[in-house]
């Protein structure tokens, strides 16, 4: 350990924003005073882990027999922990959802081209619906290329232009237009991907455009995972937050098609398709027709049933009516597509080992006694449907946003061992950064910016849901770093856990795994909530960063 009493705020803020290529700013961040380190169990890292990804739990699938008994063990343990119900005395928050299991899919047929096309599901395509309807028909809809699907009026840029996609097939490429680059300096901020580059926006702007379908073309370089997880992730029930009007502002039909089939279709259409993604790539891309139409069918068996969050807290001592926020999702895939007979996604990396981390924290705070603040630690259902647990809290939060200090997100420990460096998801973007610096530099490792932030990485936690609506949320790993094995070690775990494991049944528990990694980041999480929730301060998105204006807005109402 390196002390830093040598160190003062303004050097170590300076060092964050250094660090971290931040946003400049009219004055560096205050910090703190330091909160001292405590021991964290490794016995709760392991028992917690190994519970909840034991096939008895059956993957955690939201809605599912397995969920009662989910909430029930998490329940237990923030009991035990010494935590309070967090919901008016209650422990969980109902979520409302709809469940919608598609059957009877037919192949997605294209003609009108050089010669008819069929995609079979699973191998070539995947589709499903947000409308909760019991049968979708999609017959002889014309299909168009619309570039990767952006409308970004702030940077100038709009591949709906100029064309009318209304009761249309939109097939669009995944991430955005500047993803291979090699800086962060492109149009849509280089390799880091935004959000336009998700396929969450995708389909929201496909809908607000008019479409009645829209069609993501798969590359597992953009994307960040390979084909085998979009049937894992796209197939079987399909979780949704219900809506009255049931999502009839949506499109028909959402799904993937993969590289080699667009390509056949492109060629069937007489299109050179790799020009066309060249073009896409460029500021004034022009839709292109494809002269070709696409009919898709299938049922879809409804059911509604509320999932919960689970919700303990630390009551504060002086400043109860404010709060600190600790995340972790506790859901994963439930059944899921057979490997070598396994059909059980039992997410012990995603996420049983963030739930531990959880409790793990829970257990630590209430050792250390309340803080001058309350501490909320949230377990929410539904990460894995699109952060649909987390978004229904920071939509309907038990205790408000502009009273929620900031917090801490988990998904996924380091069981790889000890590393020199820490990994920010999403740096240059809140005040709330410079703290983590300071953790992370008195443990002698150093804040690194993301290795692959063209993986989106920072969209798709539960922390984007407070972020979005205003609350500095941080969110960091383990860097490749590793003690033992350095960089190439560490990015080569890395790469095998998303090869081979990533929302797949080997996700499994693993008696041989090093926690020493784990423990280093849950001590930085540790401090920065501590210091948090030990704080008289706020601390705020940079002026330029996108949540300002509405934090600003949240902090302002009494």
């Amino acid at each position: 350990m390196h002390p830093l009493s040598c160190l003062s705020a303004t050097l170590l803020a300076s060092l964050a924003l250094s660090t971290l290529s931040a946003a400049p700013q009219s004055a560096a961040p205050q910090l703190p005073p330091t909160a001292q380190s405590r021991p964290i169990s490794v016995a709760t890292l392991k028992s917690v882990t190994r519970t909840l990804s034991s096939d008895a739990f059956e993957g955690r699938a939201p809605t599912t027999a397995a969920e009662q008994k989910t909430v029930a063990y998490i329940i237990d343990q923030m009991k035990r922990a010494g935590l309070k119900p967090g919901n008016r005395g209650q422990w969980t928050q109902p979520v409302p959802l709809v469940e919608l299991t598609q059957s009877n899919i037919s192949p997605l047929t294209v003609t009108g081209g050089k010669k008819p096309l069929s995609f079979a599901y699973k191998t070539d395509m995947v589709a499903g619906s947000y409308r909760v309807e019991p049968h979708t028909a999609l017959t002889d809809s014309e299909m168009v290329f619309v570039g990767f699907g952006i409308n970004a009026p702030e940077k100038g840029w709009n591949d709906y232009a100029g064309v009318d996609v209304r009761g249309k097939t939109v097939v669009m490429l995944v991430n955005d237009p500047d993803y291979d680059m090699q800086g962060l300096d492109g149009p849509f901020d280089g390799r880091a991907m935004t959000y336009y580059g998700r396929w969450t926006y995708k389909f929201e702007e496909a809908a607000r455009q008019g479409a009645a379908a829209a069609l993501i073309i798969h590359d597992t370089y953009p994307a960040a995972y390979p084909w085998s997880v979009v049937v894992s992730s796209w197939t079987g029930p399909q979780l949704e937050l219900d809506a009255p009007d049931g999502h009839r502002d949506q499109t028909q039909v959402n799904g993937w098609i993969t590289g080699p089939s667009a390509r056949a279709l492109f060629d069937a259409a007489g299109k050179p398709m790799d020009k066309l993604i060249a073009a896409a790539k460029q500021p004034g891309f022009k839709a292109v027709p494809l002269g070709v139409k696409a009919s898709l069918s299938f049922d879809s068996a409804i059911r509604r049933q509320a999932s919960q969050n689970v919700i303990g807290i630390l009551p504060g001592k002086s400043a109860p009516d404010e709060h600190v926020l600790y995340t972790a999702h506790w859901d994963h895939l439930g059944r899921c597509e057979p490997v070598d007979g396994d059909d059980i996604c039992n997410g012990a990396v995603d996420n049983a080992s963030g739930m531990a981390g959880l409790i793990a924290l829970a257990r630590t705070h209430a050792r250390a006694g309340p803080a001058r603040r309350s501490i909320v630690f949230l377990a929410v259902t539904a990460e894995e449907s699109g952060l649909l647990g987390s978004r229904h809290y920071a939509e309907n939060p038990v205790f408000p946003l502009g009273t929620t200090a900031g917090g801490v997100n988990m998904d996924g420990l380091n069981i790889h061992g000890r590393t020199r460096d820490v990994t920010l998801v999403g740096g240059g973007k809140s005040d709330l950064e410079a703290w983590l610096v300071r953790a992370a530099t008195a443990q002698g490792r150093a804040v690194k910016p993301e290795p692959t932030p063209e993986k989106g990485s920072y969209y798709r936690s539960d922390h984007f849901s407070f972020a979005r609506l205003g609350v500095p949320m941080v969110y960091a790993e383990s860097g490749d770093d590793l003690v033992k094995g350095g960089v190439t070690s560490g990015r080569a775990a890395a790469d095998d856990y998303t090869a081979n494991r990533y929302h797949k049944p080997a996700d499994e528990y693993d008696p041989a795994w090093d926690w020493s990694g784990a423990l280093q980041d849950l001590d930085i999480n540790y401090r920065v909530g501590r210091e948090l929730a030990n704080s008289t301060l706020w601390p705020n998105w940079y002026p330029t960063a996108e949540f300002r204006a509405i934090r600003d807005r949240s902090r302002a109402k009494p």
